[in-house]
């Protein structure tokens, strides 16, 4: 597994004196099971770069660890990928290696500590077996690096097989080194589910030592104590509650309001009407915006008409949990090839939306503030055009019905509004109209007297120019 990490500072050679590594020395130190080996490739006033390159020994891995396999296959524990991607490896070496430049340290030139940078980071090769790209993006993006990635092939020779779960990551932004070092610290063995060392409260110390000024902040926070602590539950509550000291932690997701087996049935029913209406449409391509777990994307998998299908969702652990329910690592080859699901909001412009006979949008909009209405409608009518698009979202009206509900009260902790009948067709007409649509609305649920369905939909379709 190798590390570089390059700046155009100047001058440039500014690096060696913060990591306290020579430019001209090569530098080997031990790890408990391998060598890590520091050296500069390129050194000068202009650009310099330096390299951290693990030489891990798999024998002594598995000879050190005491364990005696978990009897998936025989030569499993000599059989492995960490010679090339030992993610906690690199972090131990990076805080042994570079541990003065990664605590503020600088004897000599101590001004250098503060001194923002440009920075070029390069990590060959990193696994993310749970995520992928997504994750990684989604750990990094955050803090503004500019991030690059590679995802490698299983087999050049065996291409049938598919994409692998390792990624070469490049990334750039202007930082502080100490910053830059923290960041990879945590967040390549939070990428990574296998460690090499024991998981004790040691690692909470550490987390929270490395991912102080930042950590809090960063949207990922409760992910990525989850994963760097290998999802340990008082670890992780332990480290969550200090992190956020007085800031409330809630552990489980706002629930809606309706009782299980009724929100089960309506839910049902609704993704069931939905996937009436794009059946109906003719569509061959069908875009999920606003996915969530991938519930309905699940159902147009089982339908041969659509041999395009993409899932789109601005929350990622959404998309993560899309991943677990639709086993998209095990998918078969040609079923994968018909599926694509990404990151992205609908109130950005985006290429990816583009280009799909039909568009799905469940209990979406109902999530967006008011003010940010008219941005999805441009994103979605304006530039996406799809030429059918299904639409629902909850009836206000409706809720006068459920018993443990107050007045003025929604479903949904995150929801931002909610429309009558009359609010959601006055609504869908005028975009239709501003737009070049036609829309029906139909009732979702059962009916009641005077109030309506539990849920409502819309079912804009594109005029001909």
């Amino acid at each position: 597994m190798l590390l570089t990490l390059s700046t155009t500072h100047h001058p440039a050679t500014d690096l060696s004196h913060l990591l306290h590594k020579h430019p001209d020395k090569y530098q080997t130190i031990e790890l408990s099971n391998g060598k890590a080996h520091i050296f500069y490739p390129h050194a000068t006033d202009t650009h310099c770069t330096v390299a951290l390159l693990l030489d891990i020994d798999p024998i002594g891995l598995v000879r050190n660890s005491g364990r005696t396999g978990d009897g998936a296959f025989a030569l499993r524990q000599y059989v492995n990928d960490r010679p090339y991607v030992a993610s906690s490896f690199m972090s131990v070496a990076l805080s042994k290696a570079f541990s003065t430049a990664m605590n503020g340290t600088c004897n000599k030139r101590p001004e250098l500590v503060d001194q923002i940078m440009p920075f070029e980071i390069t990590i060959s090769v990193l696994p993310a077996p749970k995520g992928g790209e997504l994750l990684i993006r989604k750990l990094f993006d955050p803090l503004g690096y500019q991030v690059n990635l590679e995802r490698h092939m299983l087999d050049h020779q065996f291409t049938e097989w598919g994409m692998s779960k390792y990624f070469t990551l490049k990334l750039s932004g202007n930082f502080k080194l100490k910053d830059v070092l923290s960041h990879i610290y945590v967040l390549i063995p939070a990428l990574d589910t296998e460690k090499h060392y024991w998981v004790g409260a040691q690692e909470v110390e550490k987390l929270l030592d490395k991912g102080e000024g930042w950590l809090k902040d960063h949207p990922e926070k409760e992910q990525i104590t989850r994963r760097y602590l290998k999802g340990i539950g008082g670890l992780t509550r332990n480290a969550l509650g200090r992190l956020l000291e007085d800031e409330e932690w809630n552990e489980e997701e706002a629930v809606d309001e309706e009782p299980d087996q009724a929100k089960e049935t309506l839910h049902y029913k609704r993704l069931k009407c939905v996937m009436e209406e794009l059946k109906n449409s003719g569509a061959k391509s069908v875009i999920d915006m606003g996915c969530g777990e991938g519930k309905l994307i699940k159902m147009l998998l089982k339908e041969k008409q659509f041999d395009k299908i993409v899932g789109v969702d601005v929350s990622f652990r959404e998309l993560e949990k899309a991943s677990q329910r639709l086993h998209l690592q095990e998918m078969a080859p040609r079923q994968r090839e018909r599926l694509e699901i990404f990151q992205g909001a609908l109130t950005y412009r985006d290429q990816r939306l583009y280009g799909f006979d039909a568009a799905a949008i469940v209990e979406v909009i109902e999530h967006l503030d008011p003010n940010r209405l008219h941005a999805f409608e441009r994103v979605v009518f304006e530039f996406a055009q799809p030429n059918t698009i299904v639409l629902t979202t909850p009836n206000s009206e409706y809720n006068a019905l459920f018993e443990k509900m107050e007045a003025n009260q929604m479903r949904h902790a995150d929801h931002r509004f909610e429309w009558t009948r009359n609010e959601f067709e006055s609504w869908g007409r005028q975009v239709a109209q501003k737009n070049g649509y036609q829309v029906v609305f139909k009732p979702i649920g059962e009916e009641s007297e005077n109030v309506g369905a539990p849920s409502q939909m819309a079912i804009f379709t594109r005029q001909s120019a």
